[in-house]
């Protein structure tokens, strides 16, 4: 059970999908702290509430509520470098590097099942199919 586990995990199919949702998180938080931080701050300039204080400055001064936030924009930013460094540097170079190795050989790729496991298969379906055809009658 756990061999085909590993399998599973080794695609590369697997591998890349995390890594996107991963770094779609990320460059999620970039999004948020974009409109949040200096899309918000405009709308405000017209009227509506007030924005959190921070590194940044107001578009009108006597209006608190049209701070531009420029800090939350570069720490959400950093986020997303510091996150993508992560994934690539702890998930994707060592999942390259085994499956080059695997590619040259030095180690054993996913298991496929071999043709007695295949016909053990086909005969349990087909005792399955046969008892269910059995018990209509």
């Amino acid at each position: 059970m756990l061999k085909g586990f590993k399998d599973f995990l080794m695609r590369g199919n697997v591998v890349d999908l995390a890594v996107a949702v991963v770094i779609g998180a990320a460059f999620t938080s970039i999004v948020t702290a974009f409109t949040t931080g200096l899309i918000k701050p405009l709308i405000n300039a017209v009227g509506g509430t007030q924005a959190a204080q921070g590194l940044g400055f107001k578009i009108f001064g006597s209006n608190p509520s049209t701070f531009m936030d420029v800090g939350g924009v570069i720490n959400a930013a950093i986020n997303f470098v510091l996150v993508a460094a992560v994934v690539y540097f702890v998930i994707v170079l060592p999942v390259k590097k085994l499956q080059e190795r695997r590619k040259r050989g030095q180690e054993p790729g996913p298991s496929e099942p071999t043709d007695v496991e295949l016909l053990i298969e086909i005969r349990d379906l087909l005792r399955a199919q046969t008892q269910r055809d059995n018990g209509r009658d």
